[in-house]
């Protein structure tokens, strides 16, 4: 048998494995979302380090429970009725002490109608007519308050219920089921009162040193339109945009004149940007995790693992100079061994363009061309390890997707997304966004924080 290798072989062999190597992505191991995995796969592993705690209380924790209030709205005596055994009647004694136990509940839910009646006069000398006015707030012969409209609002944009199930809801708790008109004219009031607020949003956001980004596919009546958000650990932006790219960043119009770091997960259009870049780390140890565990390759496996111990090295205290020189001398010798272990690609004869080269190869070289960005976290402070705080915001545009699906228009999405920042906002800085939600039917809207320096 001739021991020369056949070319088409090598090439079937290396397309089998290519092959392979797709089949055997998940979320783990790639960039690809949770909801693409296959139901046999395995779920997303975690990246945390292993704990040395047990699960529940630990040794010393002080457990809560119910706390009685000082105040409670009800109170109610139970007498001590009859008599002794030796005959007295109890209710001729004077009660010595009081032992009190409290049950919590809902009061019964039920709309409170308040009916304004305006006065209305006519001059006894020269007969001209003159009639009070009605408050600001009561516009129509009958309408809605604000803490109904803010409780339509917060069950489809906080809890995502579609229309009918939030007039499911009401009908179920208040008695009353507002039309889907209704709850869209509740939308279309808060979005328009919260103009300005995205405005000084926008600005806020400019001021921020570090900002996340990220972005989701969202259907608008069957076709698919795009989530942007742009937040920091206390502001939220959303945007809906039929593009994904450029164009929907400038309609946004916060990243175009941003220049202070930008961290994101290596999409091509951010670098776009003038802003100073800084990389995931979290979607580049689930790539080396790919690289290690499905292809064998050692090196990705040994880079992995230093990223991870030089990560919770510096979040415990900054690396000493001596430190950070032994990490980058070992991040580069790393990287070279995984180029030396998927050597370059040879071209195909007849075959136009660049040549095509592993996923192990590009991803060094990728690592290699964007060094400073992928371990900005060591090289300046407050920059963090990875983009989860964009990652935890944009996840809540998906729970939306799965559970109400798309929107019916793009006024529709545009105004779920401008809400959103609100209570988003809100919810970092600690407000109650219930409370949040009514001050803006009261057209007395609760502003958070926007300047945070």
């Amino acid at each position: 048998m001739s021991d020369v290798t056949c070319p088409n072989c090598e090439r079937l062999q290396a397309r089998i494995r290519e092959l392979e190597a797709q089949v055997a992505r998940t979320s783990e191991t790639s960039h690809q979302p949770p909801s693409q995995d296959q139901i046999w796969q395995k779920r997303p592993k975690s990246e945390r380090q292993k704990g040395v705690r047990s699960s529940g209380g630990q040794v010393g924790h002080t457990g809560t429970t119910l706390k009685m209030s000082a105040s409670p709205d009800k109170v109610v005596v139970l007498p001590v009725t009859g008599t002794c055994a030796c005959g007295q009647h109890w209710n001729e004694v004077e009660v010595q002490d009081l032992l009190a136990r409290q049950v919590m509940d809902l009061p019964e839910v039920r709309l409170q109608v308040s009916e304004y009646q305006a006065e209305v006069k006519v001059c006894p000398r020269c007969h001209g007519r003159q009639q009070a006015a009605f408050p600001g707030n009561v516009r129509g012969q009958v309408q809605y308050g604000p803490r109904f409209q803010a409780l339509a609002v917060y069950l489809n944009v906080a809890q995502f219920l579609p229309f009918k199930r939030v007039g499911d809801v009401l009908e179920t708790l208040c008695g009353q089921r507002p039309s889907e008109g209704t709850l869209a004219l509740h939308l279309n009031l808060a979005t328009e009162r919260l103009a300005e607020f995205e405005a000084g949003l926008k600005e806020a956001l400019l001021e921020e040193p570090v900002l996340h980004v990220d972005e989701t596919g969202s259907k608008v009546g069957g076709k698919l339109a795009w989530v942007h958000v742009i937040s920091s650990k206390q502001l939220t932006l959303y945007g809906h945009d039929p593009h994904r790219g450029s164009a929907a960043i400038q309609t946004m119009g916060v990243l175009p004149q941003y220049s202070g770091v930008l961290m994101h997960d290596a999409w091509l259009t951010y670098f776009q940007l003038p802003a100073q870049h800084a990389l995931c780390n979290a979607h580049l140890l689930r790539e080396l995790r790919f690289l290690h565990e499905q292809l064998g390759q050692d090196w990705a496996g040994e880079l992995r693992a230093a990223l991870q111990l030089v990560y919770h090295q510096h979040k415990v205290a900054p690396l000493t100079p001596m430190e950070k020189t032994a990490f980058l001398v070992r991040f580069d010798a790393l990287l070279e061994a995984g180029l030396v272990s998927n050597p370059a690609g040879e071209p195909v004869p007849k075959q136009r363009g660049r040549v095509k080269q592993s996923p192990g190869r590009n991803l060094a070289l990728r690592c290699q061309k964007r060094r400073d960005m992928v371990l900005h976290f060591l090289h300046k402070e407050g920059v963090p390890f990875d983009n989860n705080q964009a990652e935890r915001d944009i996840r809540m545009v998906c729970v939306k997707r799965k559970i109400s699906g798309g929107f019916r228009s793009d006024k529709g999405g545009k105004n779920f997304c401008r809400i959103r920042s609100y209570l988003s906002t809100l919810q970092k800085q600690g407000f109650s966004i219930f409370k949040g939600l009514v001050s803006i039917f009261r057209n007395n809207i609760l502003i958070p924080k926007l300047s945070l320096l």
